[in-house]
C-alpha cells in the first residue's frame, strides 16, 4: 500500500526498499577518472514507512542524508565485496530531527561503503545528496548469499530502535558556524 506522503511528494518504490522521486540534477557534470561522465551532484526525498528496512546497497559516490521528518538508523556493513553485519552492534547513526536525543539533521555516507536503513518508530522522510551525481549502474544491492553476517541481514529491526553506537565512517556535519567543517578525509562520529 503507498503510504499518503509517498502520494503527496509523487515518490515511487524504490529498488532497495522505501518510497524515492528524483527532486534535482546539477546540471553541471563530471568526468571521473575512469572516463564516466555524472552530474555533480543529485538529490532526492526518500521515505521509510514505519517497521520497514531498506535492503543492504552501496553507492559508487558520497551521500549525504538530510533528516525532514521522522528518524531513520542508518547502518553500515564496510567497504568489502559484501556488507559486514553486526546486527545491532554495528557502526550506525540515527539521522532524524530529534537534536536533543542525540539524533544528528545530517550524515555523510563514503563512497563504496555498504548502508541501510531502518525505520523507527514512525516514517521517515529524508533526502539524499549524491555527489558525483548518482546513477542506477552505480548502484549496488548486496546478494544475501555474499553477505558476511555476524548479526540479523533480514527486514526485522530488533533491539532497540532508538540506541546508537559508534557510528564507524558515518560523519557527522557540522552542527553550526563554532563548529569546524568535517574533513572527509578523517571521519568524525557523533557523541
Amino acid at each position: 500500500m503507498r503510504p499518503p506522503l509517498a502520494d503527496l511528494l509523487d515518490l515511487q518504490p524504490h529498488p532497495e526498499g522505501g518510497w524515492y522521486r528524483q527532486t534535482w540534477v546539477s546540471p553541471e557534470t563530471v568526468t571521473l577518472p575512469d572516463g564516466r561522465q555524472r552530474a555533480t551532484a543529485t538529490l532526492i526525498h526518500f521515505l521509510l514507512p514505519a517497521g520497514e528496512a531498506s535492503a543492504w546497497h552501496r553507492v559508487a559516490s558520497d551521500e549525504v542524508w538530510l533528516a525532514h521528518a521522522g528518524s531513520v538508523i542508518l547502518e553500515l556493513g564496510g567497504d568489502g565485496a559484501a556488507p559486514q553485519v553486526h546486527g545491532d552492534e554495528g557502526p550506525r547513526v540515527t539521522v532524524g530531527v530529534d537534536l536533543a536525543a542525540g539524533e544528528v539533521g545530517q550524515a555523510v555516507v563514503p563512497a563504496h561503503v555498504w548502508q541501510r536503513t531502518v525505520s523507527t518508530r514512525s516514517d521517515a522522510l529524508v533526502s539524499c545528496l549524491v555527489s558525483p551525481g548518482f546513477d542506477f549502474s552505480d548502484f549496488e544491492l548486496a546478494d544475501d548469499s555474499r553477505t558476511d553476517v555476524g548479526g540479523d541481514v533480514g527486514g526485522d529491526v530488533g533491539g532497540d530502535a532508538d540506541a546508537d553506537v559508534d557510528a564507524g565512517p558515518v560523519q557527522r556535519a557540522p552542527a553550526g558556524p563554532e563548529e569546524s567543517p568535517v574533513d572527509p578525509s578523517e571521519p568524525t562520529n557523533p557523541a
